[in-house]
Formats: C-alpha cells, structure tokens, sequence
C-alpha cells in the first residue's frame, strides 16, 4: 500500500500552508491511485468509484489548508478517512445497500488458506459481494470500526452488521474455497 514518505508527506503540508497550489497536485500523486484502491473496495463499479475518488479528492484539496500535520501517515490516514466517508455516502445515496435479501442460516465453514492466493484476486473478490456485506465487511475488517460504530454509519443494527459481515467472510470463504480448487 502506498505510503508517502515522510519527507514528502511534511513537503506537500508545508507548501499547502503557505498557499503554494502545485503542492495539491502532489497530494494526487502520491495518494490517488492508494485512495482509488479503497473506493474500489466498497464500490465494484469502476466508473463510479472514480467518481467517487474525484469527489474525495475533491474534499481533500478543498479542505487541505485547514488541515494540521501530526506526524508521519497523518495525512494519509485523514484523506483515507475522507475517501471512506465518501465511499459510504455514495452507496447510502444509490440505495443498493437496503436491497441484499436475507439468506437463510449458512453455517460455518473453516477459514481457507490465502497464502496461495495473489492479493489482487482476493481484493476482486470482495468487490463481489454484495454490496452491504461488501460495506460492513471492509468497515470492519480494514477501517477498524466496531459493530456499534458501523451500525451507527449505515443506520442498521449492531446485529445486522456482525449478521452481514459473518455473511462475507461466509462468501469470501466459498470464493477462496472454489479459486483454490481451481488452481491446484
């Protein structure tokens, strides 16, 4: 993932602070193609997880000279932060989140063995699920938030999160399962 060096990250802040606009162009640089990968996490659509970077870049650059450094991936982690907030608001606004039907109990299956599985497939396949278990399942899994926080994001309860993401990993498992088996 990439992460901007620090003496970069310091640069790109120190030039926005003294309003030296090129600096934004820099901040596009080194982040839009990591910002991009995490839009296209939550938004299986190409088109519109770029608009939705275009949107969150628009954020950032808007609000970067209010922004305050507070020491190395600062600004990473704030603009990381937009993107998502982002990404949720698109898909609370295109209402695609409410239309995941409620499956029956699928039980449990055992966790497979990724190791032999390239990130990019494995990142392919969770743009697949559907889109709720998709959300839940990234907020969880790679912003760190807890079922209460996610519950709260989406406006769903607690249970329907830890519901929706035991259903995710149930899917990513049998999509993992079935890659495994096919490239043995």
């Amino acid at each position: 993932m990439g992460v901007i060096p620090i003496d970069i990250e310091k640069e790109i802040v120190t030039r926005i602070s003294r309003g030296d606009d090129a600096a934004m162009r820099m901040v596009y640089e080194h982040l839009g193609k990591y910002l991009y990968g995490i839009c296209s996490r939550y938004i299986d659509n190409d088109d519109d997880a770029k608009d939705v970077l275009q949107n969150a870049m628009v954020k950032i650059l808007t609000h970067l000279k209010k922004f305050q450094w507070t020491g190395a991936g600062s600004l990473q982690a704030w603009s990381t932060k937009i993107a998502v907030n982002e990404a949720v608001s698109f898909l609370k606004n295109q209402k695609k989140a409410a239309t995941v039907p409620i499956e029956e109990d699928i039980g449990e299956s055992p966790d497979p063995d990724i190791r032999h599985v390239p990130q990019k497939v494995i990142m392919d396949m969770i743009r697949k699920l559907p889109v709720r278990y998709r959300t839940v399942f990234n907020l969880y899994v790679f912003e760190d938030k807890s079922h209460k926080e996610i519950a709260k994001i989406l406006d769903i309860k607690e249970n329907s999160s830890a519901s929706n993401l035991h259903r995710a990993k149930k899917l990513l498992c049998e999509m993992i399962q079935k890659y495994l088996k096919t490239h043995e």
